[in-house]
């Protein structure tokens, strides 16, 4: 089997779901469900070739593709786009292909900037069950907040180009309070306690200010203050747009900052 194979199916994969995004910017411009019907059809089609390159990545290296950043970004814009999925097939709402195509995208385009080499020898600290709880259920929780993110620039769009409200106001603002509703509980687990347990195993200490275990912190932290100001009804609409957009920075600045500031999750 080629090496470069997985590699090749990923970028096919991005094309085709850049190419379903610029059709659901044409259904949103038209209002009509035939291009959007188009759009989501194109955009499954990606997610095929995606999975397609996580199952071939994983048969290559002979273990859960879940090691390296790279691999990470790759989980993370699947988990997105299979959120899309589930979104469309439970509620029908196309217009979400324009908030959820472009997230995905852009994960994937940080993904190429990445080191692709992958090591079928994982090193001792990775050799855990606690590791892949710990990266699965974070690449769940941030695909979620994505998603909250990618409705919150829609939803902020929308507003600036009609003062008065738009149609999609509530089911958008719905969208967004709901998916890091989601991402919540699965980010205090996987991220805080998994991710605690998995460096005790693997270093001796649930937690040594590591640059990114004090980023996890302060997204936890975060996220936790949206969730507390939207319950008390002072966060919600734009306001509720905006934090939810400054979380995503923050999960970026968390993401790739090991990149610059070492520390023991320097591999990953």
């Amino acid at each position: 089997m080629n090496a470069a194979l997985d590699v090749s199916l990923f970028w096919i994969a991005f094309w085709i779901y850049l190419v379903s995004f610029l059709v659901f910017v044409v259904f949103f411009a038209v209002r009509n469900k035939l291009p959007g019907r188009i759009a989501v059809i194109i955009f499954f089609a990606a997610l095929v070739f995606h999975t397609a390159g996580i199952i071939t990545r994983y048969r290559l290296l002979g273990h859960i593709p879940l090691a390296t950043m790279f691999e990470y970004s790759l989980f993370l814009s699947w988990v997105i786009a299979v959120s899309f999925i589930v979104i469309i097939s439970r509620f029908g709402s196309m217009i979400s292909g324009v908030v959820i195509s472009p997230v995905v995208i852009i994960v994937m385009v940080i993904a190429s900037f990445l080191p692709k080499e992958g090591a079928k020898q994982l090193m001792p600290a990775l050799q855990s069950y606690w590791f892949y709880i710990h990266i699965t259920l974070a690449a769940l929780a941030e695909g979620a907040f994505l998603v909250a993110t990618g409705a919150s620039l829609f939803y902020l769009f929308r507003s600036l180009k009609n003062k008065n409200g738009f149609r999609e106001r509530e089911a958008v603002e719905g969208l967004i309070i709901k998916s890091i509703r989601i991402g919540y509980p699965l980010f205090t687990v996987g991220a805080l306690f998994a991710g605690s347990l998995w460096a005790w195993k693997a270093w001796g200490s649930f937690w040594s200010w590591d640059p990114k275990e004090t980023g996890a912190l302060v997204v936890w932290l975060f996220y936790t203050l949206i969730l507390h100001q939207q319950s008390r009804g002072r966060w919600k609409g734009a306001t509720l747009a905006i934090v939810s957009i400054v979380g995503f920075l923050i999960i970026i600045i968390s993401f790739l900052g090991n990149l610059f500031l070492g520390g023991l999750h320097a591999y990953v």
